[in-house]
């Protein structure tokens, strides 16, 4: 009797050992889980699915800037909201009023033509864009106003050097004709942007 006791005993504490060993091993592996399931960038799920589909330096090339095209007009849309909401002054909440109409046409346009070409685009900011929104965002003030339309001549000052280089060296001609006709109104609002820079200089 006693050396069953001694035997249950045993099997008892291997029992628990083995218990314990699995519990650790989930917890490492929920944790590890856990870890990698940051949402990933959609500007690179984007170029990894284009890159796949793709073998033709030409035509990554296009698709690389219906990538950059969409990334800027979500990271537009989301920053015109903020400036709406938080620009103190009217320069600033109408600046980010048209930004948001404007760039949310384009990328109606925009999913339209990378539709059309099998191209796979952006579906949310990025991260680079959400950095951007929360610098901006951690302003108040006069130095909110200042810093958005600091960030709106120079955004689109890139985006217009974007958008002339593939007007004239996109392959495919509907993303050229596309490029070459979102330059007026990409000049359009870096004037704006220019002005309300000034406007919050003199403040």
């Amino acid at each position: 009797m006693k050396k069953q006791i001694e035997f249950l005993k045993t099997s008892i504490g291997d029992v628990a050992y083995v218990t314990l060993s699995l519990s650790l091993v989930l917890i490492l592996v929920f944790s590890s889980c856990s870890n990698n399931n940051k949402p990933e960038d959609t500007k690179e799920v984007a170029s990894e699915h284009n890159d796949a589909k793709f073998d033709n330096a030409k035509a990554e090339d296009d698709a690389k800037f219906l990538v950059s095209a969409a990334e800027i007009n979500l990271e537009e849309i989301q920053l015109g909201q903020l400036a709406q909401g938080n620009g103190t002054i009217a320069e600033v909440k109408d600046l980010g009023k048209m930004m948001e109409s404007e760039h949310g046409k384009a990328l109606i346009d925009l999913k339209a033509l990378a539709d059309k070409k099998q191209i796979t685009i952006p579906t949310a900011i990025t991260d680079d864009g959400q950095q951007a929104y929360k610098k901006l965002a951690d302003k108040k003030g006069n130095e909110f106003n200042k810093a958005y339309c600091d960030m709106m001549v120079e955004g689109h000052k890139d985006a217009i050097g974007k958008f002339e280089k593939a007007s004239m060296d996109a392959t495919d001609p509907d993303i050229k004709e596309w490029a070459s006709s979102m330059l007026p109104a990409l000049r359009m609002h870096l004037d704006n942007s220019i002005n309300c820079q000034k406007k919050c200089e003199k403040m």
